[in-house]
């Protein structure tokens, strides 16, 4: 069916052209998946870099996979497997254990002094040179999410029939060329498929983006001087985990507070924040509570504890180097507005803008009269209860205040089009506030947010 995998990548490359244009970056599964990727990255003219994952395969069979692990903690178990190939706690542990030292030095070995591509906002295009069980592509397609995707596409050459049930929702468009049968290995559809080699995965990436960098569009390649990492936010006796994405020359820095149930992880506010980054504004989003803390439901709605932790965030910011300066802002989202808001009234915080998406200003009881920073509240204009609390908010605020409806839009702005229109709001609220970036008013150029349920 293929000669190998560079002939497959092409033949994936054509079936790809209607992905084309999108603020796009093709990640491929190393080591043979990122062969296949290297082709399809060149014909849709988009930036590759990797995304490292590893199969936990079962002890004694270890062809047979169990699960998944991948980056930025990502972890998929399959209880099925795992009880009838009737492996321990004990052995699925070690397994993981060994698997997530190899990943980590994949992705040394992969990047070198590389940083990952940002993919805030954008088109995470994941390519394989084939799926069997597919828990790989799967945790794959989670890391993607994990590090702010607006969009994932799954595609690979060869699948077995029925293989989109297997990835349970973790894509939002998946592609295959052909479902053969039978179907018993990848390699019996290659007329070549040897082991790939690291050096090979290295001198690929190197190749791709060297010819891709002149063509890739503008905020597509990554800024030489902009930092995306991984942090913890030292908040009392805990440390609480965060991302802290800084731009080239950034205007200023806005820190996110998500609502209930969320986390730093949460598709939208990482559209916002790929959005925010675009227009030259750093972001941090970071987790208001431990795991543990998390469980205990009282802590979720604590609004006092959550601003507390915000405003140890701001604090931990201005120690952070290149942001020493810049002038702050918060994002809050649902009952992460009512913290923010109560925040931004502390003596001495000093937050120079706020925007409220969807948000419980209501959360922040009499602080509300204490808030001096310009104000934006963004509702939508199906969400009737949260719109009139908001308006009633807003008659309290004493500061410069907005409130911005969204036409169509309901409680988490699913429908087509609104989470854009909130993204560019805010952008246009901070640019005003934080500084003055180009294109002032103009719609997101990030691609499509994420999808019902994200």
């Amino acid at each position: 069916m293929f000669a190998d995998r560079a002939d497959a990548g092409r033949q994936l490359g054509r079936r790809l052209e209607h992905l084309r244009g999108e603020p796009l970056v093709v990640l491929g599964l190393p080591r043979g998946g990122v062969l296949v990727a290297c082709e399809v990255a060149a014909a849709l003219l988009a930036p590759l870099d990797v995304i490292v994952v590893r199969k936990l395969g079962v002890p004694f069979q270890p062809e047979l996979a169990m699960g998944a692990i991948g980056e930025d903690g990502v972890r998929i178990v399959s209880e099925e497997v795992i009880r009838a190939a009737h492996v321990s706690g004990y052995e699925l542990a070690a397994v993981e254990s060994r698997e997530r030292a190899e990943l980590e030095r994949r992705a040394r070995r992969f990047r070198g002094e590389r940083p990952r591509i940002p993919l805030g906002g954008r088109t995470a295009l994941v390519v394989d040179d084939g799926i069997a069980t597919g828990s790989t592509a799967r945790a794959a397609c989670r890391v993607a999410r994990a590090q702010g995707a607006a969009k994932v596409v799954l595609a690979t050459p060869v699948a077995p029939p029925g293989w989109e049930a297997r990835i349970e929702g973790d894509a939002d468009e998946l592609v295959c060329l052909a479902t053969p049968e039978p179907f018993f290995a990848i390699g019996q559809f290659y007329d070549d498929f040897s082991q790939t080699h690291d050096e090979e995965v290295v001198a690929c990436l190197a190749r791709a983006n060297d010819v891709a960098s002149p063509v890739m569009g503008e905020g597509l390649s990554p800024d030489p001087v902009s930092r995306a990492e991984e942090v913890e936010v030292p908040a009392g006796s805990v440390r609480l985990r965060g991302h802290l994405g800084i731009p080239g020359h950034p205007i200023g820095v806005v820190v996110f507070a998500h609502g209930s149930g969320s986390s730093r992880f949460s598709p939208r506010n990482r559209y916002v924040a790929g959005v925010l980054q675009e227009a030259g504004i750093a972001t941090l989003l970071f987790d208001l509570l431990t795991a543990d803390e998390e469980h205990v439901r009282a802590n979720v709605f604590d609004i006092g504890l959550l601003a507390r932790r915000l405003v140890e965030a701001t604090r931990w910011l201005r120690s952070q180097p290149g942001c020493e300066k810049l002038p702050v802002g918060y994002f809050g989202a649902s009952t992460g507005a009512g913290a923010a808001l109560w925040a931004a009234a502390e003596p001495g915080v000093g937050v120079a803008a706020i925007v409220s998406r969807g948000g419980r200003p209501d959360l922040a009881g009499p602080r509300l009269q204490d808030v001096r920073a310009p104000t934006l509240l963004i509702v939508g204009g199906r969400d009737d209860a949260v719109l009139a609390l908001n308006r009633q908010a807003q008659g309290l605020l004493r500061c410069e205040s907005r409130l911005v409806v969204v036409p169509g839009a309901t409680h988490l702005f699913e429908e087509p089009g609104t989470l854009q229109a909130a993204a560019a709001a805010a952008r246009d609220w901070f640019a005003r506030h934080l500084g003055s970036p180009p294109r002032l008013g103009s719609p997101p150029r990030l691609g499509s947010p994420p999808g019902p349920g994200g």
